[in-house]
């Protein structure tokens, strides 16, 4: 829970986006938009990211597989899905938040999060990190 409350703290007094902290020591912090935080901590760390804490602005169904997938423990959002939350519920993902929502939204609220609707359907976290990986390639390439 300590881990937690660093990541939480840092969240919202440096307005990050994500901020991982594993043991008191802040492992992973950054102001990238989307799921690209998540992707990128998991390409830059790995299986280090097991038994972390993670504080997030916006953990959607999206966010919770890429978590569940690095096998984090704990998580605290500023905004939760009820999609996000089965997820984390579902792999044993103790979490917090301060507000919960239906959905995760696009940013002109207008539609899904094209993130969210990417992982409809997806059966295992594995399989979402697949699907988002490939995406954010197609899009950086």
């Amino acid at each position: 829970m300590e881990d937690l409350n660093i990541a939480k703290d840092l969240l919202k007094k440096k307005n990050y986006t994500l901020v991982v902290v594993k043991n008191s020591r802040v492992m992973f912090e950054t102001n990238s938009q989307g799921v690209r935080g998540l992707l990128t901590a998991i390409e830059k760390i790995g299986k280090e990211l097991k038994g972390s804490s993670a504080a997030d602005k916006i953990i959607g169904e999206a966010a919770a597989h890429l978590l569940a997938y690095s096998k984090v423990i704990e998580v605290f959002a500023l905004t939760l899905s009820q999609g996000g939350k089965s997820i984390l519920e579902k792999n044993n993902i103790s979490q917090e938040h301060e507000d919960l929502v239906p959905h995760i939204l696009n940013l002109n609220e207008t539609d899904l999060c094209p993130f969210e609707k990417l992982v409809t359907g997806c059966s295992n976290p594995e399989e979402a990190y697949e699907k988002l990986k490939m995406h954010m390639k197609k899009i950086i390439s």
